[in-house]
């Protein structure tokens, strides 16, 4: 990758530069699916971790559950989850909103004093197109777009998943070494500076020689 396509990467819709890891352990929680399904999201979970280094926890101190996922069938379901729209204060516009865009998938992010991540919200409304994913595909899907702050344009028109000659699903191996770069301990939890996307390009390219 180039550092003008890693810039890209985390340059939003307004022009801004952010890009931004968890600051804390993960300690997920996922409603609306089966055991079967909690294990794959689980599982999917724990991959990126052991590749990006990071670390998860039973519980968060300041959160309880900070990485939350919800599986569901119709947007309104959404408002009759308790105490939703204490976590989620604009619950009804952002469900009205999400309905009129016929959308099927949405993120919120919650952030701490230095920027990191401290919690985010993963909604998946299960329609047609999204049933005929493979859970597998679909949760590790979801959680790398959720484990950092990438851009709102970011895979609109390429998917961070790439498929083998077997046909599998796996994470491209350029995204992958984004990742673990973002997540170096050296680098900042959150850079809004252009010239960070130079700092990750030299990692990567780093990581692509050994």
């Amino acid at each position: 990758m180039t550092p003008n396509e890693i810039e890209t990467l985390f340059t939003r819709s307004d022009g801004t530069y952010c890009c931004a890891r968890w600051g804390r352990p993960i300690a997920p929680i996922v409603f609306g699916v089966d055991d079967a399904t909690l294990s794959v999201v689980k599982g999917a979970i724990e991959a990126t971790c052991a590749m990006s280094g990071h670390t998860m926890a039973e519980t968060d101190p300041e959160l309880g559950s900070n990485f939350m996922f919800f599986f569901f069938r119709d947007w309104d379901e959404l408002l009759e989850v308790p105490n939703l729209d204490r976590i989620v204060p604009e619950l009804a516009d952002l469900v009205t909103k999400l309905k009129s865009k016929d959308a099927n998938q949405y993120r919120i992010f919650r952030f701490d004093p230095e920027g990191g991540i401290k919690a985010c919200f993963v909604f998946i409304r299960m329609d047609a197109e999204l049933s005929k994913v493979p859970a597998e595909t679909l949760a590790l899907l979801q959680v790398v777009q959720s484990f950092v702050l990438w851009s709102d344009t970011a895979f609109l028109d390429q998917s961070p998943m790439g498929r083998l000659p077997n046909g599998s699903v796996v994470l491209k191996p350029e995204i992958a070494n984004l990742i673990r770069a973002i997540y170096a301990p050296e680098l900042p939890v959150c850079d809004q500076d252009p010239s960070h996307a130079l700092r990750l390009f030299a990692r990567v390219s780093q990581m692509e020689q050994n």
